[in-house]
């Protein structure tokens, strides 16, 4: 078992608390208690992150098979776990990041740490209309790459005209048959070049000035009502899948003005995983980056337990 620093120099503050029980998280807590560090992981509801509601991962290494989200994260938990990590369920209600003691307030109390590393990951945003959660994971997606090769053959909508959205229309017709952009504007606001290639390709369709209104289907997605903003004419469209690429939300608000984030709220680090506040690490989605998969994740959250840990050595703990 690690050595518990807090019992052994009479305190109750932990060496990290890891905020976030996603693959970042539950990464950092692993290599953190490996360390022998007293680790404490803070989760809001349960570990795993957007894994958990993954029904099948196909590109994390080490499963020629695809693996269960569910499975995946129990896999990581145990194994932070094994090596002596805890994990505290409840809500952070503030922190107070800035000084050499960090202090995290939550609903079971006040907790604190010599480090603190922020994986608290981003959130798609939704699009808020009947059937898309009902459907998720049957075959409304927020992640092209996650889930663009189990539609091979099929018959796609996606909806957004941002980057992502465009780029990632180009990259489901490897797979789809056939492709919907659906926007609400009679333009994109991807980038010039990322248009061209969208609109060039022949197994992509754009509907302009168009919202989806509903996502029906039994048991999977079947088709969508679609209403034109201009017209308000509504026509349903026949669809094996939605992927719905509107973006992401980082879920930092809780940190108020402590940490620096970017213009969407994203946290930028060095190679290292440091924010602007000494001991302060980000790790995952959350963090300022261009690829947002599971195993970035795992990454970030190695690297910022390890810059952790080189934190402690370097007060003398």
């Amino acid at each position: 078992m690690p050595i518990d620093r807090a019992d052994r120099e009479g305190s109750t503050t932990h060496d990290t608390i890891i905020i976030g029980g996603g693959p970042a998280g539950l990464t950092a807590a692993i290599y953190a208690a490996r360390a022998r560090m007293d680790t404490l992981l803070v989760e809001r509801t349960f570990p795993g992150g957007l894994m958990m509601i993954s029904e099948y991962i196909e590109n994390y290494p080490g499963f020629s098979n695809g693996v269960s989200g569910p499975d995946l994260c129990l896999a990581m938990q145990a194994q932070a776990e094994k090596f002596g990590a805890q994990v505290m369920l409840t809500d952070i209600q503030s922190v107070n990041l800035t000084g050499p003691e960090k202090i995290i307030r939550t609903s079971e109390g006040e907790l604190k740490a010599r480090t603190v590393i922020i994986a608290t990951g981003a959130r798609p945003r939704r699009l808020g209309v009947p059937g898309e959660k009902e459907f998720q994971g049957r075959g409304v997606s927020y992640c092209a790459t996650c889930d663009g090769p189990f539609f091979k053959g099929k018959k796609l909508a996606v909806i957004g005209g941002g980057d992502t959205a465009v780029e990632d229309s180009v990259y489901l017709t490897r797979f789809a048959d056939d492709v919907t952009i659906i926007h609400r504007r009679d333009r994109f606001r991807a980038a010039k070049i990322i248009q061209e290639r969208a609109l060039a390709n022949p197994h992509i369709n754009v509907l302009w000035d168009s919202v989806v209104q509903e996502i029906h289907g039994n048991p999977v997605v079947e088709q969508i009502k679609i209403k034109n903003v201009k017209n308000h004419d509504l026509t349903d469209l026949k669809v094996d899948g939605v992927f719905i690429l509107i973006g992401q939300e980082p879920d930092t608000a809780f940190l108020a003005d402590q940490v620096t984030r970017d213009s969407f709220g994203y946290i930028p680090t060095d190679a290292e995983m440091h924010t602007n506040l000494p001991g302060v690490f980000a790790a995952g989605d959350v963090r300022q980056k261009t690829l947002r998969q599971i195993v970035t994740a795992c990454a970030d959250g190695a690297m910022a337990a390890t810059s952790a840990e080189k934190y402690l050595e370097s007060l003398g703990l």
